[in-house]
């Protein structure tokens, strides 16, 4: 049942689940058991409703764009000591801000008689001034006459110089005929008709340049007419726009535990990322701090159709984005106790890395899951650190290579410099065989292929990365089934480019294996650990020259 504030009690029996003692850490988190039962409560809803039409994704042969949504569930608990929750979506739903089961925007830019849509109709009507301008049938005849003018100009110019040059290559040549004649006065006589000539070419092409040059100053001034109004209108829409634009950013503003409003402007000091604001965490924290709920638990969740982008699946929990939604809720959450945030947890304490190989010059390490090969932000504990103190003799940068935090397996070191420039000179050529063995989370039907698919950082949240054909860098993946067993395929990746999350993304993405490797947090379902590792290696010793393979068999291989 709902309330007229939106605080929507539960349907089922929640007596015997103890609330959180602190809230949610929104940008990485395990949903709690109740934000779990609410968010399967909206999913009801949102299977069942016919309130409005949206297209998902989800049902086959149904009109209109498909566009998936994050949807948002907030518990809370209103004065009167009742749990409940409420629920959003980000951004816009069935083209409206605003739906009787979801609390209402922060601030409703698609309100008719508010300020943005009022200002937003002055803007139109200039861009419909400024569109006139441009479709004015005078205008157009002026501009192709213009186009017309300076193309004839260009090539009758062109024209009369080619011919000129001509002239003076066989004049050239007459007077080095000349010189071969006795005659001095018919010389002379010859010379002169030969200067004039050129001199006769020579005021010709000024001529003609002079007129040209009237002719597209005459037509250029007849299309500067219309120009200059068309310039002027858009610099008063330039304008109007930007006045809008602040005015909005002024009054987009969100309230935090203790009452005070921050506006958007205020937040990103003057320069919001587009759409900031209007994803759910914000419109359910600002909604529950204006009617006196205190929040309890919050949880994010993708529902359609995954995007050709980025990687989100049906029915799956994401954490709030860190470029559009951290700033906000940094202001929105001051003061309030929050679980602690599990990046901020150094996971390697307990660990020890193995030497798998060592000589003089090199060592191979095996990485356990959950273990840093770099320092981060925040944890400095890491195989470059645990390295640097086994071999503190070492020059150079130690670490030749990479592998994600939460990857184990096979790790290069190098204890010189130049034993790290060779390894990286064969890691750029590609010469390094790498062969990493993955868990699936699903059957793969087919038994090999190659995965190409371009990645780049998503910058509004990192550190996911995005698939992007324009932006993109390469990124080639080979890979084979090894078994299909319990719903899911074990496979072999041979990563041909390195790049940030390339396995995890290619096998999660639409695009890719669609398939994400089990316990990946990040792009599918989180588990005990990330099942994936790299699980061979093969170089040259830059040394002895000599070919090495190592092995590290699976902790999750059968």
């Amino acid at each position: 049942m709902k309330s007229a504030l939106h605080f929507i009690t539960f349907k089922q029996t929640i007596s015997g689940i103890q609330l959180p003692e602190k809230f949610t850490f929104p940008f990485y988190y395990e949903p709690h058991e109740l934000s779990k039962i609410a968010s399967a409560e909206l999913q009801q809803y949102l299977q069942n409703q016919t309130d409005w039409e949206h297209n998902f994704g989800l049902q086959p042969n149904q009109t209109g764009l498909i566009i998936g949504k994050m949807f948002g569930v907030l518990v809370v608990q209103n004065q009167a000591g009742e749990v409940g929750y409420l629920a959003a979506f980000s951004g816009k739903l069935a083209d409206s801000n605003d739906h009787p089961y979801f609390v209402p925007p922060v601030f409703d830019m698609l309100k008719h008689d508010g300020f943005y849509k009022q200002e937003e109709k002055i803007v139109n009507e200039i861009n419909r001034k400024i569109e006139r301008l441009e479709q004015n049938p005078t205008y157009l005849f002026r501009l192709q006459k213009l186009t017309t003018t300076t193309l004839l100009a260009e090539q009758e110019i062109a024209t009369q110089k080619k011919q000129n040059q001509t002239a003076k290559k066989n004049r050239t040549e007459k007077r080095i005929a000349l010189a071969n004649q006795s005659d001095l006065e018919e010389q002379i006589q010859r010379h002169h008709q030969l200067d004039t000539e050129s001199r006769e070419e020579s005021i010709k092409l000024k001529m003609m340049m002079h007129f040209w040059k009237t002719e597209i100053a005459k037509e250029t001034a007849a299309v500067n007419e219309f120009r200059s109004e068309i310039d002027r209108f858009k610099e008063e829409r330039k304008i109007k726009s930007a006045l809008l634009q602040q005015k909005l950013f002024e009054h987009y503003a969100f309230l935090n535990q203790a009452g005070e409003l921050k506006s958007l402007g205020a937040i990103f000091e003057g320069n919001p990322p587009a759409s900031a604001g209007e994803c759910a965490a914000p419109k359910l924290l600002h909604f529950a701090f204006s009617n006196h709920l205190k929040p309890i638990a919050l949880a994010e969740f993708w529902w359609g159709q995954s995007p050709k982008s980025e990687i989100r699946q049906h029915g799956q929990f994401y954490p709030a984005c860190t470029g559009k939604c951290k700033p906000i809720l940094n202001h929105m959450l001051a003061g309030m106790d929050l679980d602690k945030n599990p990046l901020e947890i150094n996971p390697a304490i307990g660990k020890e890395i193995e030497i798998v190989f060592e000589d003089d010059y090199l060592a191979v390490i095996h990485k356990p899951a959950e273990f840093l090969s770099v320092p981060g932000k925040t944890i400095s504990d890491s195989v470059l650190e645990r390295v640097k103190k086994r071999y503190p003799e070492a020059t150079g940068p130690l670490i030749v290579h990479r592998l994600d935090m939460s990857t184990s397996g096979l790790l290069l070191i190098a204890k010189t410099n130049g034993v790290y420039l060779h390894l990286q000179a064969q890691f750029l050529k590609r010469t390094v065989q790498k062969r990493y063995v993955a868990l699936l989370d699903g059957l793969i039907s087919a038994n090999e292929g190659e995965i190409n698919l371009p990645l780049r950082v998503d910058l509004d949240n990192r550190p996911y990365q995005l698939v992007c054909e324009k932006y993109g860098k390469a990124a080639r993946t080979k890979w084979e089934v090894i078994e299909r067993k319990n719903n899911q395929t074990l496979v072999y990746f041979y990563p041909i480019t390195g790049r940030t999350h390339q396995l995890r993304v290619h096998a999660a993405h639409l695009n890719g294996l669609h398939t994400p490797i089990v316990g990946d947090d990040l792009y599918g379902n989180k588990a005990d650990r990330l099942h994936l590792h790299a699980e061979q290696i093969q170089f040259v010793h830059p040394i002895t020259k000599e070919k090495l393979t190592f092995h590290s068999k699976a902790p999750f291989a059968s």
